[in-house]
């Protein structure tokens, strides 16, 4: 069975983590190919959608499955990160293009992380983020202690790292933890209708926003408004902005390359 499949939908790429077996928890190997994926797939679409299976997002990473080669007390977890998670995580921040995480079922561990790099978050009803580390003597990685502080502060990224307990689609929504929560059957339509509307956008000026927010997460408001003086100069000499400007005046919908 392919563990890791990519499906064209017009403009959009949705790239696809499958392997039910482990609730789609993610060996070594699969975190390196969502790696390649991403990169291949931001040189051909213009937004991409991140999906699971309906039982399951991502369970984190695979301990002890086929292909999981985790041994406690042997392997070198902090190498593991080095090499194969935070790359992943690296690239998702960077892409060139949007990107759209559509959580059905569980997200937990690792999975939550992946799902945090989401621009926009998508989940169903019945799905539920846990960030469960410590009950099994580990720490929370893949960036989660600063996705999750910047997405839902301190005093619940706290609550949801330290007792590890299920967090809800409508909590998470409460929370500001996600954007939308639909039907679990919606999921993935819901997912690559936003998709689809940005790949009708102009991608210079996408790229340019995430950057910036992706800056600001990390940023002072000085670094934050120097940015914008270079990403505004560089958005002002593209060609979508003189096609925007033009449609505007012409009262009509943009074509941007």
């Amino acid at each position: 069975m392919t563990k890791l499949l990519t499906e064209t939908h017009g403009a959009v790429s949705l790239i696809r983590v499958n392997d039910p077996a482990t609730r789609n928890a993610l060996t070594m190997e699969m975190i390196d190919g969502l790696c390649e994926a991403l990169t291949r797939e931001e040189t051909r679409a213009r937004a991409i959608v991140l999906a699971g299976r309906p039982e399951a997002f991502c369970a984190g990473a695979n301990l002890g499955g086929p292909g999981g080669g985790i041994k406690p007390g042997e392997t070198d977890l902090g190498g593991s990160v080095a090499r194969h998670l935070n790359p992943l995580v690296r690239k998702a921040r960077d892409l060139a293009v949007p990107l759209i995480c559509a959580v059905q079922g569980c997200a937990a561990g690792f999975g939550v992380s992946l799902a945090l790099l989401g621009d926009l978050i998508v989940t169903g009803e019945s799905a539920y983020f846990a960030v469960a580390f410590g009950k099994i003597g580990l720490v929370p990685d893949g960036g989660a202690p600063w996705l999750l502080t910047k997405a839902v502060g301190r005093a619940r990224a706290m609550e949801m790292m330290l007792l590890g307990d299920k967090v809800t689609a409508p909590q998470a929504l409460a929370w500001g933890l996600v954007n939308r929560v639909v039907a679990d059957e919606q999921v993935e339509a819901e997912a690559l209708a936003m998709a689809t509307r940005l790949a009708g956008g102009s991608g210079n000026a996408l790229r340019l926003t995430r950057q910036a927010a992706w800056a600001a997460c990390g940023s002072t408001l000085d670094e934050e408004l120097a940015l914008e003086i270079e990403n505004q100069r560089a958005a002002g000499l593209h060609p979508d902005f003189a096609e925007g400007v033009a449609a505007f005046l012409q009262k009509r919908a943009a074509k941007f390359g």
